[in-house]
């Protein structure tokens, strides 16, 4: 039977600190959802999407913005950048689309390179914990916002306070809570902050910042080599870093073209998966040795990532590369299973209920597929919206949220 490995630190770091009393077990309050892999539980993929299998719900229109949504009890959270002046968040009903509360600031900034033909708005997607918001604006801040009122209750301007350069590609790397703490890939490096009053704890890997700085990829809490740690990836390196004082436990270079680094790592039965951009797909195993934790690498495959981060299912990481197809390879000796010939848009996010996936293409697209070790096997698709989508979908007890370029859907399936 096909199923997904969760770590149990992994699944319970998001439970801590959490007001359970205005949650539901089905919220989606991180980036990536519960468990921060793009995997569930409790929540059984739609059959089809077809016909009257999927429904629209409501629609709201928005200025542009990447940052995926977020859902906890009865609210769902969006960001977006204004007239390329100004960054929104906005609660809304989930029921109805209806505007709770709306908060906002100055926070635009122009990105460089291929970046700025997709556009200059906010990137990262806010995490939750039932009673605070905690939002990444572009211009390396970070924003506490209280979830009832949309009042602000602090924030912590990395720039400012750090005297750190501005990222070149802006705060791109999502937020993670870990008990009673908040922590960033920002201000030139990785930073602790205390979620409740926003003082920073400790600021580690540091870099140069700016265009050799700005992580892509967002942190994750696993257990490697058996000590739980933070898993962090930087543009240049692959790392552990003690949850207490930031401490760097073991590094490990990965090579990308320009620091394309883009992918969260993924963990699969206590190894680390990672694909970059001119450079390669890897996994690497992370071992003790009298106390001491080393990285070596397990398997390497010529084959590069972008943007995706993966899924995994039965053993397999489901990855769309950078030629914009679809692979799985083999997670226990790197050999690609498949390859689908097809050319998809540049980027997917996926969500897997350890059967089967649901990917949003950047193209607008919904798929859903359960694949095997032979083939992708897919199940249905349909256009969802005409906008690109750059932003990671979400996934509730019978509601899809899309965000897209223009705006927010929300679709139903099945009984919710």
């Amino acid at each position: 039977m096909s199923r997904v490995a969760f770590p149990l630190p992994v699944v319970l770091f998001v439970l801590v600190g959490i007001a359970a009393s205005s949650l539901r077990a089905a919220d989606w309050l991180q980036w990536r959802g519960p468990a921060r892999d793009g995997s569930v539980r409790g929540v059984v993929l739609p059959d089809r999407l077809q016909g009257e299998a999927l429904k629209q719900a409501w629609r709201v229109d928005l200025a542009p913005g990447y940052s995926g949504p977020i859902v906890a009890g009865n609210k769902v959270f969006t960001t977006e950048t204004e007239s390329r002046a100004t960054e929104i968040v906005r609660a809304l009903d989930v029921s109805t689309g209806k505007e709770v509360w709306r908060a906002s600031w100055s926070g635009a900034m122009t990105v460089p390179f291929f970046a700025k033909a997709n556009g200059d708005w906010i990137r990262a997607t806010p995490a939750c914990d039932g009673e605070r918001l905690y939002v990444a604006g572009m211009c390396d801040v970070l924003v506490c916002l209280d979830v009832n009122t949309g009042k602000e209750l602090w924030r912590y301007d990395f720039v400012k306070e750090l005297k750190t350069p501005l990222p070149a590609f802006g705060f791109a790397s999502s937020p993670l809570l870990e008990g009673d703490a908040v922590i960033v890939q920002a201000g030139a490096g990785t930073c602790k902050l205390d979620k409740i009053s926003g003082k920073l704890l400790w600021r580690s890997l540091t870099d140069e910042g700016g265009m050799s700085g700005s992580a892509f990829g967002s942190p994750v809490i696993a257990t490697l080599g058996g000590k739980q740690q933070l898993l962090v990836q930087s543009r240049t390196h692959l790392a552990g870093l003690s949850l207490d004082k930031g401490k760097e436990l073991w590094s490990q270079p990965v090579e990308a073209f320009r620091g394309m680094n883009i992918l969260t790592p993924t963990v699969h039965e206590g190894d680390v998966f990672t694909s970059t951009y001119g450079g390669e797909t890897a996994m690497f195993q992370i071992a003790a040795d009298k106390g001491t934790l080393s990285a070596s690498k397990k398997w390497a495959l010529k084959l590069q990532g972008y943007m995706t981060s993966p899924v995994i299912v039965d053993g397999m990481a489901i990855e769309l590369t950078r030629d914009q197809r679809l692979v799985a390879v083999d997670l226990s000796n790197g050999a690609k299973l498949w390859e689908i010939k097809d050319k998809f848009g540049k980027y997917w996010s996926m969500v897997t209920d350890g059967k089967k996936v649901l990917a949003l293409d950047q193209k607008g697209e919904l798929l859903l597929f359960q694949p095997s070790r032979t083939d992708w096997n897919l199940i249905d698709r349909i256009k969802v919206t005409e906008a690109e989508s750059w932003a990671h979908l979400a996934i509730t007890n019978g509601q899809i949220w899309v965000r897209d370029l223009s705006g927010l859907t929300a679709w139903k399936f099945g009984q919710p």
